[in-house]
């Protein structure tokens, strides 16, 4: 895209953590904006304040567990806002757990809103961006996608998806003027699960690093922006881990739990009487 200013984008799963933030960094690039999400009063404040900062932003709530309400959802706001220029799938279901205590119905939700939400809203917007000629589309996704730590089976599995669908959708539509990108957090401050986690003394270290929703948001303009395919944002240098684990990945799975995630998991799983 020919820069940000005066276009119009959804943010899902902006009535908290990451997805507020990345509402706020969008606003103040010059963004129209409607923001989804689940918690309609938690929409209506981060509306009044975008607009009290000088932006527009108008709340469209909705569940994305609901499948009635995510097949209408593009069509409502493009109804309310006008086309969607840039789309930002954030919302999401977060767990912790051994993968036993998982019933089937909370496997199946999981994997409903974090991943296959995300694919349909993405099949109805494109259309309208390639006619148009231009847009993005954003996956936020996790470092968990990139190497699945214990008790978190379902979730990485899902944010693992993210990231193969960004990499086939850019592929598919290389020579289009429509762009897609994923972010991969790590252990973000401030935003849903590690937050929660860090409330109950289940912190992370330096090795692993955690990050934050300001340095999030800043990720998915710059990828927006830049065309990039691909941003991990950790606040660690991980990514010579991430590679070594494409050549070496016996060696990579013996060391791994010398970072320390498996025991954060296993501790925050054990203390929700989920371990």
């Amino acid at each position: 895209m020919d820069g940000l200013q005066g276009s119009t984008a959804l943010v899902t799963g902006a009535s908290g953590g990451i997805g507020r933030q990345i509402a706020k960094r969008l606003s103040s690039e010059g963004v129209k904006l409607a923001i989804s999400g689940r918690r309609e009063d938690a929409l209506q404040q981060l509306a009044h304040e975008i607009s009290g900062a000088g932006g527009d932003c108008v709340p469209v709530p909705a569940d994305l567990s609901d499948r009635d309400r995510l097949k209408g959802l593009i069509d409502d706001v493009e109804r309310s806002v006008g086309p969607v220029d840039v789309l930002v799938n954030n919302a999401g279901v977060e767990s912790i757990g051994a993968f036993t205590s998982y019933t089937e119905q909370e496997l199946v939700e999981l994997i409903d809103v974090n991943l296959t939400a995300p694919m349909l809203l993405t099949r109805a917007a494109l259309p309208g961006m390639l006619q148009r000629g231009k847009g993005h589309v954003v996956f936020i996704s996790s470092l968990a996608g990139k190497f699945g730590p214990a008790y978190n089976e379902p979730y990485a599995a899902s944010k693992a998806g993210l990231i193969g669908l960004t990499q086939s959708l850019r592929a598919e539509y290389a020579g289009e003027p429509v762009g897609f990108s994923v972010i991969c957090p790590g252990f973000t401050r401030g935003e849903g699960m590690y937050q929660r986690m860090a409330d109950e003394g289940h912190t992370s270290n330096r090795l692993i690093g955690e990050t934050s929703t300001e340095k999030v948001a800043d990720a998915v303009v710059r990828a927006i922006s830049k065309d990039v395919g691909e941003i991990v944002e950790s606040g660690a240098p991980i990514r010579p881990m991430l590679a070594l684990a494409q050549v070496a990945p016996g060696l990579v799975e013996r060391v791994a739990p010398r970072f320390g995630a498996t025991g954060i998991f296993q501790r925050a799983a054990q203390a929700r009487g989920r371990g």
